[in-house]
């Protein structure tokens, strides 16, 4: 049984992708599906969108097998609710999956199941989180984190990727594959892959660091260290680094690969420049370091993007 917890003011894709995803998965191994929706209050719940799930009340809870915790505006609030944070350690206690999608990673946290542990969440979030939960090892820039019996993932349709993840977990690839194929999506992406949205803010940098990402992509080529990126900002290397991470949600090295990645990935799709040549110029330097970067970034080798290209 799938257990998908709500509460008023939850995001609603964060509850229907996983939703759609273990439906498809289900039918392709043979089986019906096994889901229900829970609340600390049985009925309809409302979602941010205005549109209402019929959950049922959090008992009992024996038949769940794995717990996926949407997230959403109303998140902040569902974490003051004893019912519901005690419902999560105790499913959570049997040894039960417990998965969250996007900000459901809050309810993990204050119900104190990421402590010590590896975990994601929302990059916009990550500022507010490293504040309030430092005992967490938080991952910005992943897709989705697995730690023992712990799962949580980024914004919104990451939590469609997590669900892929334990349905290939539970039926196997093959049927993971098939269920990707039948939503349409073009790869599965792996838990390493980067959080795109982060990404695309940094294609157009504004805030505190904006003018400093701004000379970090005209000097691509140098090493731009963190020590590099502080002396350009004028602060030293522990400070710049923490107050990084709380603006952007992405530690400085991270920050500048996806610069790299991105200037990279413009010159391999609307040139025939040489891949070595362009892994020189964008500072990666080795065109294998390049390749991996790329690969958990889009999921695809340089050459594949450049085929894409020239085929459309």
């Amino acid at each position: 049984m799938i257990g998908i917890l709500v509460f008023p003011d939850f995001q609603l894709l964060d509850a229907a992708g996983p939703i759609s995803v273990f439906e498809i998965a289900a039918r392709y191994a043979g089986q019906s599906p096994s889901i229900k929706v829970v609340a600390a209050t049985p009925g309809p719940v409302r979602s941010s969108s205005g549109v209402e799930m019929l959950a049922r009340n959090f008992k009992p809870s024996g038949t769940i097998s794995t717990l996926i915790i949407a997230g959403g505006e109303g998140v902040d609030a569902a974490a003051t609710c004893e019912k519901t944070l005690a419902f999560v350690r105790g499913v959570a206690k049997r040894g039960v999956r417990v998965a969250s999608v996007c900000s459901g990673a809050y309810l993990l946290a204050e119900a104190g199941l990421l402590d010590g542990r590896r975990a994601t969440t929302h990059w916009q979030r990550t500022g507010q989180f490293l504040g309030r939960f430092p005992q967490v090892k938080w991952e910005p820039d992943r897709i989705y984190v697995r730690d023992g019996n712990i799962w949580s993932s980024a914004g919104i349709t990451a939590g469609i990727d997590l669900a892929l993840a334990l349905v290939a977990e539970d039926f196997g690839e093959e049927i993971a594959q098939k269920t990707a194929r039948q939503l349409v999506l073009y790869h599965r992406r792996s838990g390493g892959q980067s959080q795109f949205s982060s990404l695309l803010e940094l294609k157009a940098p504004s805030g505190r660091f904006g003018a400093l990402l701004s000379w970090a992509r005209e000097h691509l080529d140098a090493p731009l260290t963190v020590e590099d990126l502080a002396e350009q900002a004028g602060m030293s290397s522990r400070h710049f680094a923490r107050a990084f991470i709380a603006e952007t949600g992405t530690t400085p090295s991270k920050a500048v690969e996806r610069l790299r990645i991105e200037v990279a990935r413009q010159r391999v799709q609307s040139s025939s420049e040489a891949i070595e040549r362009v892994a020189e110029v964008t500072g990666f330097r080795d065109p294998e370091r390049m390749r991996r970067a790329f690969i958990r970034a889009f999921g695809q080798p340089p050459q594949s993007l450049r085929r894409a290209a020239r085929a459309g």
